[in-house]
């Protein structure tokens, strides 16, 4: 059975952690109005709160996939709120998927409420 995940930030395609997803399955775009993106300025983290409609990529991936793009966001298995992102299933065009969730405090900090984030360059 196959896991998916949907993702926001650097691990889209074209993007500078893409390589942790080169050999899962690109399933294509969605948008989701269950979550909002902050610019945390090298990358970006969701929240669950409603948007207009955040872009995001969704693939299938392997249980060895998903525990590397654990290891990335530093989500914690056994006491998820420690970790720096959480991991929640959101309904997607493909099915539930995964999406991974900032737990530290955005305060201060206005939210995309639409479209994708893209890097800062120089």
């Amino acid at each position: 059975m196959s896991t998916l995940v949907a993702v926001y930030g650097t691990l889209k395609r074209g993007l500078s952690n893409e390589h942790y997803l080169r050999a899962a399955t690109y399933l294509g775009n969605d948008s989701l109005t269950t979550i909002s993106l902050y610019d945390l300025g090298a990358y970006p983290g969701a929240k669950a709160e409603p948007s207009a409609g955040i872009d995001v990529e969704i693939f299938s991936v392997t249980a060895q996939q998903l525990q590397a793009l654990d290891g990335l966001e530093e989500y914690e298995a056994d006491a998820p709120a420690r970790g720096l992102y959480d991991r929640r299933l959101f309904s997607t065009r493909f099915g539930v998927a995964w999406v991974y969730l900032y737990n530290p405090p955005v305060a201060g900090l206005a939210p995309m409420l639409a479209g994708g984030w893209q890097p800062k360059t120089c």
